[in-house]
């Protein structure tokens, strides 16, 4: 995204929300919060296609993305699952990850999908499952 703050990519677009709708007062918190998720959603979305190309997810780039869409302290964290967790938390994703490893995400778009699946497959070889 170039030099543009995620501060500034939300300005921008809660006003282009603005403008659709006639700037109506009384709706401006709504179009903030709306271009926040557009944000999250699009940061999620370019990283994980970036991480298929590249061959997965690596720690470092999912601290990264943590923090850029606000988790707490994602250097703390040292498992891939524990990001991931705090990952979809903060973004009101529906938790992929549970503590059966044969429970992974139900959603049929759920863009997590791919990389749930192999992580639970290193988990399996880890544990001799």
């Amino acid at each position: 995204m170039g030099n543009v703050t995620r501060h500034q990519w939300i300005s921008v677009a809660a006003y282009y929300k603005a403008e659709a709708r006639n700037f109506v007062p009384g709706k401006e918190l709504d179009d903030w919060l709306a271009a926040e998720n557009d944000y999250v959603r699009m940061e999620i979305t370019h990283y994980l296609a970036l991480a298929e190309e590249d061959g997965g997810m690596t720690h470092t780039g999912l601290q990264q993305l943590a923090k850029s869409v606000g988790v707490e302290k994602p250097e703390k964290m040292i498992l891939k699952v524990e990001l991931i967790q705090a990952i979809q938390n903060t973004t009101h994703h529906h938790p992929c990850f549970r503590q059966d490893f044969g429970m992974t995400c139900t959603e049929e778009d759920c863009k997590w999908k791919a990389e749930c699946k192999k992580l639970i497959a290193e988990w399996c070889q880890e544990t001799d499952w």
